[in-house]
């Protein structure tokens, strides 16, 4: 049980007996400081919000903290190689990436390019043009333009081949139906689960069971078993690795979309890792092209977060100073008040430091009721707006108050309080005794 010396208890009790005798001025003094504490609290828990959104969407994008991601080099045996490798390995997935066209055949699809529906003019995304690329180099050169044929009923989308559930290294938010299960043998009717933005393509058109992917031996009939969002805003679907390779028996370069197939790692997964390198340089794929990549989100993150948290610090700060000058003006005006009554206590035996601490017990006590208003007013603020947004930011429903902003009010509460009254406090513990004698 922790004890309080006699004087700092003694300090205690009286200023909180002064601050229930004037619970006008003390009031008054609240009103002045609670603005600036609310202000600091306010951006503390904003910037923590914000972090944590921030963070949220890059692991959506790039994987989780400590993640190890590769790139493998376009060539059909590595490919295949590293495929094999990693598929059923416990902390190892590997992404293969394709673009297919689900709907009527020799039509144009609606979102040529796989470009979001609601921006669908081509740009960044397309249309795409065809391209004839060197699976040994990289290099792309654009191919002879030909006739194209008419738009029909049918969509664009990126298709992500998976050889295990990712979800583990970028956690996707169900939206509805189920997530991909890689137990059992695959289905030669490949299953989907598509991202928010493919599903308003399904949800717009009428659009036929019929999958079309370059290199594959036949059009499988595509099945759609759930929606997630992944924070992309290309239509985007995730398949099973080895129900694509029912079809398109081997990966080529003039197959893939985008940097081909990567790898992702846990980090405990070093032995796979080593394995699958090991299989790549046996297989004459250079060293230098192996790059292994660590994610670290928050380090990227950590910088500009910063530089705007310390600007409005700096804002909130000076509305923290107008509330020490209201509690140093109420703190000057008590100490007037209570000259003889201080005068007094020094003529029986009181000391100075007792005397201060009592004039600072009140000020601290009256930083901490303003700092316990201030978060509980941005506790209910931040349940607030998480319901009435919930339904546009999912990553608000998951929200609670950080606990970083809470220690910053009662911090922000406690040097206001040490502030506002040291000045008074120093004039109290130099009250003479002899002011007694006026009373």
């Amino acid at each position: 049980m922790i004890r309080l010396s006699g004087r700092l208890r003694s300090a205690l009790i009286i200023g909180g007996q002064g601050i229930r005798s004037r619970k006008l001025r003390t009031f008054l003094s609240m009103i002045s400081l609670f603005l600036g504490v609310l202000a600091v609290v306010t951006v503390q828990a904003g910037a923590e919000t914000a972090k944590t959104l921030r963070l949220a969407d890059l692991e959506l994008h790039v994987g989780k903290d400590g993640t190890r991601q590769m790139y493998i080099p376009p060539m059909p045996d590595a490919m295949d190689a590293a495929l094999t490798t990693v598929t059923g390995k416990p902390g190892a997935v590997g992404m293969l990436g394709y673009q297919a066209i689900i709907g009527e055949p020799d039509v144009l699809p609606i979102n040529q390019g796989a470009a979001p529906f609601d921006n669908n003019e081509g740009g960044y995304y397309g249309p795409g043009m065809p391209m004839n690329c060197d699976p040994m180099t990289g290099m792309c050169r654009p191919m002879e333009p030909v006739a194209q044929p008419p738009r029909g009923q049918a969509i664009e989308v990126v298709l992500q081949g998976l050889t295990g559930d990712v979800r583990q290294f970028r956690p996707f938010r169900p939206v509805s139906g189920d997530w991909l299960d890689f137990g059992g043998d695959p289905s030669y009717s490949p299953r989907l689960v598509i991202n928010k933005e493919a599903a308003k393509g399904f949800t717009r058109y009428q659009i036929p069971a019929e999958m079309r992917v370059e290199g594959a031996t036949a059009n499988p009939t595509p099945r759609i078993i759930g929606v997630v969002d992944d924070g992309n805003p290309q239509p985007t679907a995730y398949v099973r690795a080895d129900e694509m390779r029912n079809w398109m028996p081997k990966p080529s370069a003039n197959q893939m979309y985008g940097p081909g197939l990567q790898l992702l790692f846990a980090p405990g997964a070093g032995e796979t890792e080593a394995l699958v390198i090991r299989k790549l340089t046996g297989l004459g794929v250079p060293q230098e092209m192996l790059h292994v990549e660590t994610v670290n989100a928050r380090k990227d993150i950590a910088g500009e977060l910063a530089i705007i948290r310390w600007i409005f610090l700096g804002m909130a700060a000076l509305v923290l100073l107008i509330g020490v000058a209201g509690i140093l003006n109420v703190g000057l005006a008590t100490v007037g008040e209570r000259v003889e009554e201080f005068a007094l206590r020094r003529a029986v035996g009181t000391p100075r430091s007792l005397l201060a601490g009592i004039v600072l017990a009140e000020t601290l006590l009256t930083g901490l009721l303003t700092a316990a208003a201030a978060i509980g007013l941005a506790v209910v603020a931040l349940d607030v707006g998480a319901g009435l947004l919930g339904s546009r930011v999912p990553q608000l429903q998951e929200m609670t108050f950080p606990w970083q902003a809470g220690v910053a009010g009662v911090i922000a509460g406690l040097v206001a309080g040490l502030l506002g009254g040291l000045i008074p406090a120093i004039r109290a513990a130099r009250i003479p005794i002899a002011t007694v004698m006026r009373a």
